[in-house]
Order: C-alpha cells, then structure tokens, then sequence
C-alpha cells in the first residue's frame, strides 16, 4: 500500500506587492499623514471659530493682530475723532483728560478742531443810512402842534383804522387832534386816511405782526417763521399802501415784536426810510424800544390801553390813569379802537381834557420832546 505523505500546515500567502517592505512603508506614511491632517481639520475649525466671535472685540478694544489675523474691516478711531472737537473748542477748563498709551494712536489732528470753530458773528444791526433833523419823514408828515413848557401832554392814538369804515369816519369826525393809524388792508384807505387828515388828525400805519396767541393778524402779517427777504418785501407792500403818515405801531405782535432777530430789519427799514416807531406794548418781552435805542431811530411806546374792556365807564376810567401818567411823567400815550364805547367815551372826554390842565397832542409831539431820535 502506497503511504500517504504526511500532511504539512497550510500557510496563508500575501500577495507579493504587500510582501515587499517598501510599500509597506509608504503605507506607514500616508495612515500617519492622513491622521494628522483630520487632527488639525479639527483643530484649525474650532479656533476659527472662536477667533471669528471675538474679532470684532479685538477690533474695538486690543491693539492691532498680527498680519495674518488681523480683520479686513476699517479701524474704529474716527468714530472718536468726531466728538474731539467740541471738547477742544471750549478751551482749557473743559480740555479732556489724556488717553492711555493704548490709545495715542488714536490722537485727534488739530487741523479738526479749527474747522469745528464757531462762524464770526454777524453784527447786530445793518448800517442804516436815514435821514435826520428836519429832513426826516416823521417830521415833514407830523401835524403841527405847540407844546406850552411844563404842562403834561397826552396823545390818544387809535388803532385798527379803515376796515369798520362807519366807526372809522365817526372817530375820525372827533375834534382832535388825534393820531389815527390805519391797517394796510383796508380798502380805499388813501381816501379814508387824507379825509381824516383834513379833519386834523395825524396818521400812522398799523402794522399786522404774528401775536402769541391763536389769533389772526390779517393778510401779509410779519410771521417770525418768514426769511428776512419775506419780511422785508411784506413791510415794504404795507408802507407803501399809502402816505402822508409819520411811523408805523404793531397790530398784535406779541411773538414778533419779542423776536429780536425778527423784528431788526422791519425797524432798520423803518428808519431808513425816516419814520418814526410807536411801540404798541402787546408784550412786556417786546424787542422794539431797545432796537430803536440802538439804531437811534425816533421812538415812543405805549402807557395805556383804553378799551380792553367795551364800557364807556371802562374807558373813561383809562382816561382818568392816562392824565395820572401824564402828570407823572410828563406825557402819555393811550392807545384806543373805534368801537362805540370809545368813541363816545371820548366825545364825552375831548372838550375838557385842557380845561384840567393838559394838552392833547399828535403822537410826533411826544417824539419830538422827548424821544426824538432822528
């Protein structure tokens, strides 16, 4: 019988490429390379993130990142420079404190600081060419009066002239002399106010200007919300809706007689033309008897209201406190309306008022003795 040869272990063979130690190497390599490379995936991924929350924060607040991390966007330092100036402008007692070594950088250049300077101011009244003495308007249009030394003198002036036409002749039918001042609005008003200066009575014109209150100064009324051409252009309109009056008074008024800035070109345009101003008071916050002091322009103001109250007892007591002024101070200026209770009041007045020792004169009269500035 044949024997069987003895059976040997069976052996697992590798193919021959894996049996060769250099590939084996290289394989070595790239598992090492591999496992490096997902190890700073995952690092480099969460300290960018990290570096990405907190750049805006390095951006505002730590000094400048290397140049490999540095953000893209523009520094923050003009954002302070804006508010610099300001503080420069005040001068040494409001200077800022210096800022840490951090920030000198960020120093602020001077040249900002000059243009944050306040513009010159500008002065306060324009240079007025008016004429003066006897060749000023107010003095060619006043009524002639004779002024007796050392007797007290009272002008009655009325306002809102020419629009309630029948009350306006009768006041104007009244033995004067009295001063009559005429809204620009009214119609025919040339008409109106030369009858009434025929009658002996002196005219002036009543401007509407912008009051305080919620109330209607008329058409073409000076607003403080006007530009200065605006306001000029309107007052020239009004001067010139009629002649032969001496100055100008304000209806209403008491916002824009108040508003200095407002009120300067009306009274510079005023005095250019020689006229004279009567200011009706409506506030005690009125800018005009200053402005006129100052541009040396002929003035009066306002010392009694007569009719605020429609009562013929009413303004006979008015009355009675003007000649109390009047002996006081040596003049008054009342300022009246043509309503029924004030013409009769003053009819009543009129015919007695030199018997007990006054004399009753146009508004010019009190300008010219004793605030003729021009």
């Amino acid at each position: 019988m044949a024997r069987k040869a003895p059976s040997k272990a069976r052996k697992t063979s590798l193919p021959p490429f894996l049996s060769n130690p250099f590939v084996l190497a290289l394989a070595a390599v790239a598992v090492v390379f591999a496992v490096a490379m997902g190890v700073a995936t995952l690092t480099g991924g969460r300290s960018g993130g990290g570096q990405a929350q907190q750049a805006p924060v390095q951006h505002a607040a730590v000094p400048p990142a290397p140049p490999s991390v540095l953000p893209a966007t523009p520094p923050s330092s003009p954002a302070v420079k804006a508010e610099s100036p300001a503080h420069a402008a005040e001068g040494p007692e409001h200077a800022v404190p210096e800022k840490p070594a951090q920030d000198k950088a960020e120093a602020r250049p001077p040249a900002t600081t000059v243009a944050m300077l306040p513009p010159p101011v500008p002065p306060a009244l324009p240079p007025v060419q008016a004429p003066s003495g006897n060749a000023a308007l107010w003095r060619k249009n006043a009524l002639p009066a004779e002024v007796p030394p050392g007797k007290p003198i009272i002008a009655i002036v009325i306002d809102d002239m020419g629009l309630d036409r029948k009350r306006s002749a009768r006041m104007a039918g009244l033995h004067g002399p009295l001063t009559l001042s005429w809204l620009p609005y009214a119609r025919e008003l040339s008409a109106q106010s030369k009858a009434a200066r025929a009658n002996g009575h002196e005219l002036m014109l009543h401007m509407p200007m912008e009051p305080s209150v919620k109330a209607d100064p008329g058409p073409n009324a000076l607003l403080v919300s006007l530009d200065k051409g605006e306001i000029v252009k309107r007052f020239r309109t009004a001067l010139d809706s009629f002649d032969g009056y001496v100055g100008v008074n304000n209806h209403m008024g008491s916002r824009f007689t108040a508003d200095r800035a407002a009120l300067t070109p009306v009274l510079a345009e005023l005095h250019r033309r020689g006229l004279l101003w009567l200011d009706s008071r409506t506030t005690p916050n009125s800018a005009g008897i200053g402005l006129a002091k100052e541009l040396k322009m002929p003035w009066v103001g306002r010392d009694i209201f007569l009719d605020n109250e429609e009562t013929v007892a009413a303004v006979k007591a008015q009355l009675a406190k003007t000649e109390q002024v009047a002996r006081r101070q040596g003049y008054a200026v009342a300022i009246g309306h043509p309503h029924d209770a004030t013409i009769e009041a003053l009819a009543s007045w009129l015919p007695d008022v030199q018997k007990r020792g006054f004399v009753l004169v146009p508004v010019s009269a009190v300008v010219r003795t004793h605030h003729a500035g021009g």
